[in-house]
This record gives C-alpha cells, sequence and structure tokens, in this order.
C-alpha cells in the first residue's frame, strides 16, 4: 500500500494545495506520493527532467505567484531529498 505524504515526492508541492487532490497511477487510483502536475495515469508527466531542472522550474513558479526569491530557494533546497530524486527511487 502506497503511503500518503504531505508534500509531492517529485516537486515538493504541498499535496493539500494541489487542486486535483494527486496524481493518479495506472490503475486510475490517486496517488498518494505524486501531486496531478507531476503524475498522471502511472507516469511522470516530464520523465526527462532533471533534479536540477526541477528545482529551477518550481523556483520560477513561486516567484510567478509572488514569492520572493530568497523564499524560492528555501522551499526548494530540499527538492533533491524526495523519493523521486533519491538515487535507485522509482
Amino acid at each position: 500500500m502506497e503511503t500518503a505524504y504531505k508534500n509531492c515526492q517529485s516537486c515538493g508541492m504541498p499535496m493539500r494545495r494541489d487542486e486535483l487532490g494527486g496524481g493518479t497511477n495506472a490503475d486510475g487510483s490517486k496517488s498518494l506520493m505524486y501531486c496531478s502536475h507531476c503524475y498522471k495515469a502511472g507516469h511522470f508527466t516530464q520523465p526527462d527532467m532533471s533534479v536540477d531542472e526541477m528545482k529551477t522550474f518550481v523556483k520560477q513558479k513561486l516567484q510567478t505567484m509572488g514569492f520572493p526569491g530568497f523564499i524560492a530557494v528555501i522551499f526548494t533546497r530540499n527538492i533533491p531529498k524526495l523519493k523521486r530524486w533519491k538515487q535507485g527511487a522509482a
């Protein structure tokens, strides 16, 4: 059984902020690990994205939402520690 996470294990977004309530697994069930922006139908929406590209993408997104640059850096510093980016993670 999949563990429920407070934050998406790909981009770090709080799962409670996901307007769709999470991504979807291959069987159509809700993913408790990844948000709807990162994961659909059991696959990452941007499978070739690197961890550094994800950090840059999230920083830019936060800044367009009005977060100051230093806050965006703080929010993205733990992205490499998320399940998707840990060595050997699926």
